[in-house]
């Protein structure tokens, strides 16, 4: 990595940027006959994908890229305080916004909204990266004074997120924790065990919720009730497959005609493949791997362990959670209902994925020749 001390990753900030230009122009043409239907605005995703995702994005992402990154290492406890608040103001009657159930965004005035879980996945890893960072491999590795401590804070914060519920985005949180753990020195026994546990945990969170159970079943036979249980899945390789190798043109989905749910969100790369089929994909998926191989390059090279444990922890939440995504989609794993990063629709996710890379970017001017 042969750049000047002092300087931003432009090759980084260059590759999220045409990943999000990609995303944008895949949107309005995915979102079309959903913002019609339910606006009469063909163009209302794009709209407020760029409003509440976008404009506040680029301004975090210049904002974080020039607050040395050792603010967060200082305020560390802060942030976790931070993060179990938010996470607690989603069963607030007055702020809390969902479905049902179901209760993961926090309302203001019915007109600004907020996913907290989003905004954890920066701030739990800020308090993890500096939590670690002060920790050398013997106490990390210690029982006590390691591995019990990083149990039982990442399990408060597990524990508010299934309360939510919001399996998905908790497992982000646990996998990018875990990676972190990891890199500091944790033994492989340890983080097997953990893993152990937590598809232990899921296997629970499964069987105690029809929904839940009805998704895994359909992820081991898509062929089951086409179109009940197995309509989403079966729809979205539908898409997929009726895109073939160079897709039918832009614009010209069929699935994004009211058949394929949650079009612009989750469903989003059924609807990339069917328009721009297999070559364009592949090189969505190609992306998202550069831009794994820059920030492990940035951590490689990081000034500190903290910068090195955050930008390890940035690149696996984006990275695990992409690949989370396109496989639920292709059914390779149950559908989770978790975004694809930067090209899902989602203010929240889009805004705090920016926020990210700026913390991403400060780390990297560090990075020597």
């Amino acid at each position: 990595m042969k750049r000047t001390t002092g300087t931003i990753d432009y090759v980084l900030l260059l590759v999220v940027g045409v990943i999000i230009l990609f995303g944008l122009v895949m949107l309005l043409s995915a979102s079309a006959p959903s913002g019609y239907a339910q606006f009469s605005d063909s163009y209302y995703f794009v709209k407020h994908q760029i409003i509440f995702g976008l404009l506040p994005g680029i301004g975090a992402l210049i904002t974080f890229s020039r607050i040395p990154y050792a603010f967060w290492k200082k305020h560390a406890w802060n942030l976790l305080i931070l993060s179990i608040v938010l996470l607690v103001l989603v069963f607030i009657p007055g702020l809390s916004a969902g479905i049902g159930s179901a209760h993961s965004w926090i309302s203001i005035g019915g007109v600004f909204s907020l996913q907290p879980s989003e905004v954890v996945k920066l701030t739990f890893l800020f308090y993890l990266a500096a939590w670690l960072a002060e920790r050398d491999k013997h106490s990390v590795r210690d029982v006590s004074s390691g591995f019990l401590p990083f149990v039982g804070v990442l399990g408060i914060i597990m524990l508010l997120m299934i309360l939510q519920p919001d399996v998905g985005t908790m497992s982000i949180i646990a996998a990018m924790s875990l990676v972190v753990y990891f890199v500091a020195g944790a033994p492989l026994t340890y983080v097997t065990g953990l893993i152990m546990a937590g598809v232990t945990g899921l296997v629970l969170l499964i069987t105690a919720a029809p929904y839940r159970a009805a998704r895994f079943t359909t992820f081991l036979h898509p062929e089951l009730d086409p179109l009940g249980i197995g309509y989403h899945i079966n729809q979205a390789l539908l898409a997929i497959g009726s895109g073939g190798i160079l897709g039918l043109g832009y614009g010209h989905s069929r699935q994004k005609f009211q058949y394929l749910p949650e079009v612009a969100g989750d469903s989003i790369f059924a609807i990339i493949s069917e328009e721009m089929g297999f070559v364009i994909a592949t090189l969505t998926i190609c992306l998202f791997l550069l831009f794994l191989w820059r920030v492990l390059g940035i951590a490689k090279h990081a000034p500190d362990n903290f910068g090195k444990y955050v930008t390890v922890g940035i690149g696996a939440w984006i990275t695990i959670q992409a690949f989370v995504n396109i496989g639920s989609m292709v059914a390779l794993m149950p559908i989770t209902g978790v975004p694809l990063p930067f090209i899902s629709y989602g203010g929240t996710s889009l805004a705090i994925s920016l926020a990210a890379i700026g913390v991403v970017l400060n780390i990297s001017k560090g990075v020597k020749k």
